[in-house]
């Protein structure tokens, strides 16, 4: 199935991310190329939770089920220290990557009607999206530039809930991590 221009995201369609501005200036611009959900208003991140619950079923128990949830989670700093491939996907892996897996096995087990990818994949890899190409050598030659500028480290101290209006994503919610 082709990707349409809202690379077929749904109006009202949530997300739970960890932002990592820090990998803007490295990524940024290979992400407005060749990431849709760059140019549809999403950050550098990594995904904790999409799909989470629909927009119409975020309301004031959820929001603070989430902050007590991300809240009882300690910040912590993660590096990207190099790139990693899945089929047609370029991305940068955190180490450790014990952590973010923790995030998202806590909202998948608070919300087992939202599991991560939609259930696709067995194994959530916590990743930060570069781009995404069928043609390798796009992504060779991405990965070559972006590997020049790692590594680079980020502080994650919040997780913040995304929502699709149908044209960009937007912030509705932003959830500190403890300490």
């Amino acid at each position: 199935m082709a990707e349409d221009s809202t690379g077929g995201h749904r109006a009202g369609e949530t997300g739970l991310i960890v932002r990592i501005p820090e990998a803007e200036p490295v990524v940024g611009g290979w992400r407005k190329e060749f990431d849709s959900s760059a140019v549809l208003g999403i950050p550098a991140h990594v995904t904790v939770l999409h799909p989470f619950l629909p927009h119409d079923r975020v309301n004031d128990q959820v929001l603070g089920e989430l902050g007590e949830l991300f809240g009882s989670h300690s910040a912590f700093d993660v590096g990207f220290e190099s790139c990693g491939r899945f089929p047609g996907v370029l991305h940068l892996a955190p180490v450790p990557e014990d952590r973010l897996r923790s995030l998202t096995s806590a909202v998948a087990d608070r919300w087992p009607e939202a599991p991560p990818y939609g259930g696709r994949f067995a194994d959530v890899v916590p990743h930060l999206t570069v781009a995404f190409s069928q043609d390798p050598s796009v992504l060779d030659g991405i990965e070559a530039e972006v590997s020049n500028r790692l590594p680079l480290t980020a502080r994650v101290t919040s997780v913040h809930l995304l929502v699709f209006d149908g044209t960009v994503w937007h912030d509705r919610a932003e959830f500190a991590l403890r300490g």
